[in-house]
């Protein structure tokens, strides 16, 4: 897999201009992380509560018809998606509704009623009280936190302090720019995609733990380099560890989300996502950061 060769590119050189596409990422996540509580995000009835209801039909079925049915049924919020796989799949989601119980009766009755000469199947059914969906976004919030205080206590106690808080830095702006595009682009933000946030968490902090380790090893070794250099030097050093490592992760990634079906489509998105913030990050974002320490009583070049 040596394909690639030596390199020595300038990634410090480049940090200003990265910085810049970081900072309106991150700041794309946190309009996010405000617009959630306010109500105005995609979020799915893991968060705000309600039942949804996976559909398989004998036949093709009009969408209209059915939206029409549960307008009649009295189910005017009924949210509709077709489900692209040429399987006669029907999506119904209904949010924000304070009485779960018989609901799906409710909606397989109004649909029974529009179609009666199309008999359909029920694949999965999740049904979320209000109460329970406030206490899960409460929840899916700690786990976030909590991962991010692990990554700062692992990375502080294998390296030094200063490596854990720009590990942790990165991690959080990886977390927020891939919440921030999932918002952009309307995809519905629940348990599964917080999966994915996690999973990112971990994978951000692996591909940049790489990039430290071999930049403690070059200070050790080249103790007199100046560090911007230093740190190119390591960076171009596992460049291509790190091209194989997140060009194969990507391969199964578009593998799940080409052909993994509805159900996970959104999971890998985001991880796809993921990867790439996280590997642009190990180098744009966690190892600039080092650059705004001391090192050894002498300030680093910050220009």
């Amino acid at each position: 897999m040596d394909f690639i060769g030596d390199t020595k590119i300038d990634f410090m050189g480049r940090r200003k201009s990265a910085m810049v596409i970081s900072i309106i990422l991150a700041l794309i996540g946190l309009y996010a992380v405000v617009s959630i509580p306010l109500g105005r995000a995609n979020l799915g009835t893991d968060f705000e509560g309600g039942v949804t209801v996976q559909y398989r039909f004998e036949k093709p079925y009009d969408i209209e018809v059915i939206r029409e049915g549960l307008k009649a049924g009295g189910l005017v919020e009924a949210d509709l998606q077709e489900i692209s796989d040429n399987s006669n799949k029907l999506l119904v989601r209904v949010k924000r509704v304070e009485k779960i119980k018989g609901l799906t009766d409710s909606i397989s009755l109004a649909i029974t009623t529009a179609l009666p000469a199309n008999p359909f199947t029920i694949d999965r059914t999740t049904e979320v009280g209000p109460t329970v969906g406030k206490k899960l976004q409460k929840d899916a919030l700690w786990a976030i936190f909590i991962s991010l205080i692990g990554i700062l206590i692992y990375v502080a106690w294998r390296f030094e302090f200063r490596f854990g808080v720009a590990a942790v830095i990165a991690t959080f702006h990886d977390v927020l720019a891939v919440l921030g595009i999932i918002f952009i682009v309307d995809k519905e933000i629940n348990l599964l995609i917080v999966t994915a946030l996690l999973t990112i968490a971990g994978y951000s902090l692996t591909d940049t733990v790489v990039v430290f380790d071999r930049i403690r090893e070059n200070i050790r070794k080249r103790s007199g380099e100046e560090f911007i250099p230093l740190v190119n030097r390591s960076i171009n050093e596992v460049l291509r560890r790190t091209i194989v490592t997140s060009g194969t992760t990507l391969l199964v990634l578009i593998a799940l989300l080409t052909r993994g079906g509805e159900v996970i489509s959104d999971f890998a998105f985001t991880l796809c996502l993921g990867v790439m913030i996280g590997t642009y990050s190990s180098v744009f974002v966690a190892s600039p950061l080092l650059l705004l320490w001391k090192k050894r009583g002498k300030l680093i070049d910050s220009d």
